[in-house]
């Protein structure tokens, strides 16, 4: 398309610009804080600065929760600044790339439009910004530059009759122009139609932000400029799946692409059924009989069952934050070791979960485990 690059391909970091969000504190009070929207934005945004974006045009916007306190020098994430942003200043610009980055609170509407709550949203008075509206505007004339756009929305997409809001949500469409065939848009949203978009508030970060942060992390040669939208969502679909399956999330994330021979909308696919243990590596099925566990998938209570195991044990077991990873690494480790290993692993985690099933096929994937590891069976260990 005449004027801009396709995605994919390194544009030159002078002509990029990016609006991001991070809000993590509301007005509405302390049970709409949300640790992580506001380290991921500052996250994102050190990534484009490195790839040479100049730091005017990083407009970061956070609403920080304390004590958290950003790095870098950042700009109030209040409604009429964040509408200023969209429908004065950028619009005045003549980049070829714009990031919108939002992460915060979130609501379908029942018109079906996404809406994002600003930072002095009040549950009398939830002050938002219209996703769909933005949309259209940025499609329009009203916005000459930017005709290649990628949109990232971490954010809640729950039906807004399933909340009961006492006050209705507030109109607020921005102005739009005539349509164009100037602006490709690719928009990411972490969430699905009804549905939730899952935060860790241990390590203070949303689930799907920290999945693209680490597959834009491993394409850094392609930013500043769009990776491939395709490429993109399917990495992040199916590492979402495998946080659903591990019981983190129940989000499908969606992707829309729309411009000129591209309209188009993709949503993550069903989860495939329950592998057939008989089928699994001994490994494998270890592996998957311990994150059916739910303690498993969260770092504290993962950290919890490792600390029962004791110092001598523990204190030898390679880790990772990520819970897939972490588990091989501990599996891994003590099939090495006596097949007691294993049934202290086992004991530590019937102790804070006692589901007969899970326990099951847990002690019989751990006893294939042991004698795939050239160990004496259970080790005389009491059968389960």
């Amino acid at each position: 398309m005449t004027g801009s690059s396709p995605p994919g391909r390194r544009v030159d970091p002078t002509r990029v610009h990016a609006l991001i969000v991070g809000i993590e504190v509301y007005e509405a009070g302390s049970t709409w804080d949300l640790p992580g929207p506001a380290r991921d934005a500052v996250a994102f945004c050190r990534m484009l600065r490195s790839a040479g974006v100049p730091e005017e045009q990083l407009r970061l916007h956070l609403a920080p929760l304390p004590p958290y306190v950003p790095p870098v020098a950042y700009r109030p994430a209040d409604h009429a600044t964040l509408r200023r942003a969209l429908v004065r200043e950028l619009p005045r610009l003549r980049g070829e790339t714009l990031w919108v980055w939002w992460g915060g609170h979130g609501v379908l509407d029942r018109a079906g439009h996404t809406r994002l709550f600003c930072a002095d949203a009040t549950t009398h008075d939830k002050v938002c910004l219209d996703l769909e509206s933005a949309l259209t505007r940025y499609a329009s004339d009203a916005v000459p530059g930017f005709p290649e756009q990628l949109w990232v929305v971490d954010a809640c997409e729950t039906f807004e009759e399933s909340l009961a809001f006492r006050d209705p949500l507030p109109s607020d469409a921005l102005p739009a122009g005539r349509r164009t065939l100037t602006h490709r848009q690719t928009l990411l949203r972490a969430a699905g139609r009804g549905r939730r978009a899952a935060n860790d508030p241990v390590r203070a970060t949303g689930l799907f932000s920290d999945v693209l942060l680490d597959i834009l992390t491993d394409h850094t040669d392609v930013l500043p400029g769009v990776p491939d939208p395709e490429m993109l969502f399917t990495v992040a679909g199916e590492r979402i799946a495998a946080l659903r399956q591990g019981g983190r999330t129940l989000q499908h994330p969606e992707m829309e692409l729309r411009g000129p021979g591209r309209t188009q909308e993709w949503a993550v696919a069903s989860d495939p059924p329950p592998p057939d243990p008989s089928s699994s590596s001994p490994l494998q099925r270890a592996v998957e009989a311990l994150l059916a566990y739910p303690l498993m998938t969260d770092p504290a209570e993962r950290q919890a069952v490792i600390t029962a195991l004791g110092p001598s044990l523990a204190g030898t077991l390679p880790r990772h934050s990520k819970a897939r990873t972490d588990v091989v690494g501990i599996l891994t480790a003590l099939s090495r070791r006596q097949p007691e290993s294993l049934w202290a692993l086992y004991d530590a985690v019937r102790i804070l979960d006692d589901d007969a099933g899970r326990q099951t096929e847990l002690a019989d994937a751990l006893r294939a485990l042991a004698r795939s590891g050239s160990t004496s069976g259970d080790g005389g260990h009491r059968v389960r």
